[in-house]
């Protein structure tokens, strides 16, 4: 295969869109606001000195705060304490953000720098049933912008219930553990064990 270089890519594509480039905010607009704060759910991708990373994130209720026109607030509930992303995030700082709604064939994406802190009062500020983040995400938004919905028409994402073509997470850790964790009864009992551990 022939690996493809810079001007490889201009020849390829030719320039962008006029649109793509015209979309693009380096603050969050009234209507970017209201987006992201309709959004449940995001990838937050990282770099670190291990390569990216890519983690899911999702809550409730809007999966960020929005602090102010620049600045997004994301609190980190305690999971399974592998924090990968919280390491990249204090050794490099730079994310990027994909924000989804279901039902939505657009996403919206920001790309920023953050950083990390427990302070109290702000951690107390996200309590939920009691729980307090362990820390909360300072996202510097350094651009804001619509994705175009092509992905997601390709895919049918919104319209598919894929689920029993996958294997389950279950059956991944037994292969992985050679059948000391996971299993049908992993699967069977995950979301009851996780839904009073979730906040």
């Amino acid at each position: 295969m022939r690996k493809l270089h810079a001007k490889d890519l201009s020849d390829l594509y030719g320039a962008p869109v006029p649109a793509s480039l015209s979309k693009v905010a380096d603050h969050l607009t009234p209507l970017y606001r209201a987006w992201i704060e309709g959004s449940r759910f995001c990838i937050l991708s990282t770099v670190g000195a291990e390569g990216v990373r890519g983690t899911p994130r999702g809550d409730d209720g809007p999966v960020v705060r929005v602090h102010d026109s620049k600045t997004l607030l994301m609190p980190d509930w305690k999971g399974n304490n592998r924090i990968d992303a919280l390491r990249d995030i204090v050794d490099d700082g730079r994310v990027a953000l994909l924000f989804m709604v279901p039902g939505s064939k657009t996403t919206v994406r920001v790309n920023g720098k953050a950083w990390l802190t427990d302070d109290e009062p702000l951690r107390q500020s996200f309590a939920r049933k009691g729980i307090l983040p362990a820390s909360v995400l300072v996202i510097e938004l350094h651009e804001v912008f619509t994705q175009c919905a092509k992905a997601l028409m390709r895919s049918g994402l919104w319209a598919r219930d894929d689920k029993d073509t996958v294997p389950t997470v279950g059956q991944i850790m037994a292969e992985m553990t050679d059948g000391e964790y996971g299993g049908p009864d992993y699967d069977r009992d995950y979301e009851k064990n996780a839904i009073p551990r979730m906040w």
